[in-house]
């Protein structure tokens, strides 16, 4: 477990002493306790997971490896929270779609929302592939523009709702479908070349 997760308090904040019986998992059930231990092996068994979903949501390897420390952060913290009304993973998996979003919304605050160009094609450019090379679905998910993978991975792959999606982002719900429209139109454009 890297060293921000081990070194956050000995006991979830919001965790329970007597917790509701919902909980199966062993693991979980300690880890509700406050054993470092019992999150250690949470986080071995779904790191890969949940650094698959921030870069499928980012495209970025150096920045889904930040998120995926963001998420195991937030997910210590927040703990207490899990109810076991569905699997721990599930949770995790919320949990993480949640971090990302979030850190998009912020990042769009601190004012790299638009990025300034003369050349109006340049948004509409889904990354360059060398001739003889395939390009399948996630290379073409990965070279979507931010806003519309911000989107397309949710919506489309999550399984979450334009109003989810708005709420989680600070877009507007139609913003969200306009995105969603042009993610489907270069994704089809791409795995056409």
């Amino acid at each position: 477990m890297h060293a921000e997760a081990a070194s956050l308090c000995s006991v979830p904040p919001g965790a329970a002493a007597s917790r509701p019986a919902p909980v199966r998992d062993l693991t979980v059930r300690r880890a509700l306790t406050g054993d470092a231990e019992a999150f250690a092996e949470l986080y071995r068994s779904h790191a890969g997971r949940v650094y698959a979903i921030c870069l499928r949501l980012e495209g970025d390897p150096a920045r889904a490896e930040e998120l995926t420390q963001d998420v195991f952060v937030r997910a210590w913290q927040r703990l207490g929270t899990f109810r076991g009304e569905s699997a721990f993973g599930t949770w995790l998996h919320r949990l993480t779609v949640n971090v990302v979003l979030a850190s998009r919304r912020s990042l769009w605050r601190r004012g790299r929302r638009f990025i300034g160009t003369d050349d109006p094609s340049r948004y509409e450019q889904v990354g360059e592939v060398r001739a003889g090379e395939s390009l399948d679905l996630e290379q073409a998910i990965a070279g979507l523009p931010p806003g519309a993978r911000t989107v397309f991975v949710p919506h489309r792959i999550e399984g979450y709702t334009h109003e989810e999606i708005a709420t989680a982002s600070g877009i507007a719900e139609g913003t969200s479908k306009a995105q969603l429209f042009r993610a489907r139109r270069l994704l089809r454009e791409a795995l056409e070349r």
